[in-house]
């Protein structure tokens, strides 16, 4: 039998790379992590974690600039110092990366610096930041390696007048104003970030509506609610070109149906149209790894075609979510072992974005359940009608169901309000058990709680609702 250094290699420490890795240590088998920067990746660096401590200050500036009339505070001399601001996010990424350095340690996880390429189904060349190269052999091999964020041609992010989101996290000021070329997750969470202190934000998108791959009503919601608030929003925009001058950003827009152009000056550009996998010069074709749109395929343990090599993560394509990273690592390290991993249910994935109101959901929304041609009712509940909404003065938002009418099923849940990324976990739970409209309905819950405009929106759709 062949002799390897190590049973499990996994290329990349981030959310999906370092549960494989911390999975297949679990499960007896000797592993090494190959990663060129720090572990926890894009997620716990530059991500995920940082974004939510960056998230959180804008909140609480925005309660203490509302705090005089509406909670009755009064102070003097309101101010920001952005300087620690950023340096916060920092501290709480460093602080998280530490708990996985730890977590490698307990598990005697090997962590191997460097960048890695595979040389054959079994071997990965390492070179590390002198050039030196070392080959690291390994029976299994998972591609972990990520996404980055996608480029506009001959646009470099520069962290003074080009942003990509990472750039966007450790920005030295506050800018007097900024366009925002792209309104998913990553874009809508910075546009809140800056515009709450202060920035004049711009949005910029080629959908017909905000968080475009949300639910329609969803999407309304919140550009109703941000144009209120004075942002500028541009659907159904797309760039025409951005031009650099010396102290502005100039950027050529036009109505994606013909209509006039126009050109958006600010002091700075932030692109967040996306992803693209880390799939360069890392020996994917010599093994013959096939791929669709750059992105490595996979089925469902994580495999590839090539025996042994399991890709997990951005890398393996859609949704681009760390949770989902997450369990296809999981997945790929149990399967590998030889046992038989829980199958990852794509039609119940919980999808978040954490400006204010946040946004969540998972499942159909009701445009895809229409094309489906399937019969459904809704049960929408306005955070008007909350009593803990009200408490709390968050009263923006609502949560909508889309209840099967044959069944009962819940094909979907769409919330958009205060704490809509932690109520959207009770129907994805709800979802995986087979939940139904009426046991949601008969479910008690807690009062006053968030969670209870999940319970009222199912029993508005059993035409059961007591408080609307």
């Amino acid at each position: 039998m062949a002799s390897f250094d190590y049973d499990v290699l996994v290329l990349g420490g981030g959310p999906g790379g370092y549960p494989a890795a911390i999975r297949s240590a679990q499960l007896g088998m000797k592993v090494a992590c190959v990663e060129r920067d720090r572990l926890g990746g894009i997620c716990l660096n530059w991500g995920c974690i940082p974004t939510k401590a960056l998230l959180k200050n804008a909140e609480i500036y925005h309660t203490m600039q509302v705090a005089p009339e509406e909670w009755g505070i009064a102070y003097d001399n309101l101010r920001v110092d952005f300087s620690k601001v950023i340096k916060r996010s920092r501290d709480v990424s460093d602080r998280v990366v530490k708990g996985i350095e730890f977590l490698f340690r307990k598990n005697k996880i090997d962590s191997i610096k460097g960048f890695g390429a595979l040389t054959g189904k079994n071997s990965v060349e390492v070179t590390d930041t002198n050039g030196a190269k070392r080959t690291v052999t390994a029976k299994n091999i998972v591609i972990a390696t990520g996404a980055r964020a996608r480029e506009l041609p001959n646009l470099k992010p520069d962290g003074k007048q080009v942003l990509s989101s990472t750039e966007a996290m450790i920005m030295d000021h506050i800018p007097e104003s900024m366009v925002v070329i792209g309104a998913g997750a990553i874009g809508m969470e910075f546009a809140y970030f800056y515009k709450t202190f202060g920035t004049k934000i711009s949005i910029v998108e080629m959908m017909p509506n905000l968080l475009p791959v949300e639910d329609a009503e969803v999407s309304t919601e919140i550009e109703k609610i941000y144009k209120k608030q004075g942002y500028q929003i541009f659907t159904k925009h797309k760039v025409n070109g951005v031009k650099l001058e010396k102290k502005s950003v100039k950027v050529e827009i036009e109505a994606v149906d013909g209509g006039a152009k126009q050109t958006l000056e600010a002091e700075c550009v932030l692109v967040a149209i996306g992803v693209q996998a880390n799939t360069e010069n890392i020996g994917l074709e010599k093994l013959g790894i096939k791929m669709t749109k750059g992105f490595i395929d996979v089925d469902g343990n994580m495999a590839t075609p090539v025996a042994g090599i399991y890709a997990v993560g951005d890398v393996a394509g859609p949704p681009w979510l760390a949770h989902v990273a997450t369990h296809e690592g999981i997945i790929a390290a149990e399967h590998l072992a030889g046992q038989h991993p829980h199958t990852l249910d794509y039609d119940n994935i919980p999808g978040c974005t954490y400006c204010q109101p946040q946004v969540a959901s998972t499942g159909m929304t009701e445009r895809a359940a229409k094309e489906a041609g399937i019969e459904y009712k809704i049960g929408k509940f306005p955070f008007t009608a909350l009593g803990k909404a009200r408490a709390m003065g968050e009263t923006d938002g609502f949560v909508k169901l889309i209840i099967g009418t044959k069944y009962d099923e819940i094909l979907g849940a769409h919330i958009i309000g205060y704490e809509a990324a932690e109520m959207i976990q009770e129907v994805v739970i709800g979802r995986a058990h087979g939940a139904t409209g009426l046991s949601m309905t008969k479910t008690i819950h807690p009062h006053p709680t968030w969670s209870e405009a999940v319970m009222e929106a199912a029993s508005v759709a059993e035409g059961e609702a007591i408080h609307l």
